[in-house]
């Protein structure tokens, strides 16, 4: 039976869909961008903005009961692939090996003009 994480700690979903779900001893993130908890995109740096992305990523995580050693894959989606080396650098910080799988997809546009988005896989 699959059940809905949600923490007022990351932005909360404002559309039909869930922060996580949760799935047998599966947890499935939807996409996160920098956006703040008071619902505004983050300015600043890409490094600044990706810190938030992961952060809010963090908060869901923890709420299931994850942490990003949990993490078995990743997916990341920039609108500029020149980005990329700053995006990995932050990344590279949050996660050990064995790094969880993962890809980057360069898109035309993300929600509310967001620069970067990552959802996660994760298993308990």
């Amino acid at each position: 039976m699959k059940e809905a994480v949600s923490t007022n700690k990351s932005p909360l979903a404002t559309g039909p869909f869930s922060q996580a779900i949760k799935i047998d001893n599966f947890v499935f993130t939807s996409g996160q961008i920098y956006l703040t908890t008071e619902g505004k995109l983050l300015e600043g740096t890409i490094e600044e903005k990706t810190h938030q992305v992961l952060n809010n990523l963090k908060n869901i995580l923890d709420e299931a009961g994850c942490s990003f050693e949990n993490v078995v894959k990743t997916t990341i989606y920039v609108t500029d692939m020149s980005v990329y080396g700053k995006i990995n650098e932050v990344y590279r910080g949050y996660f050990k090996e064995p790094y969880p799988a993962r890809e980057v997809v360069c898109v035309q546009a993300l929600p509310l003009g967001a620069e970067v988005e990552i959802s996660m896989i994760a298993v308990k």
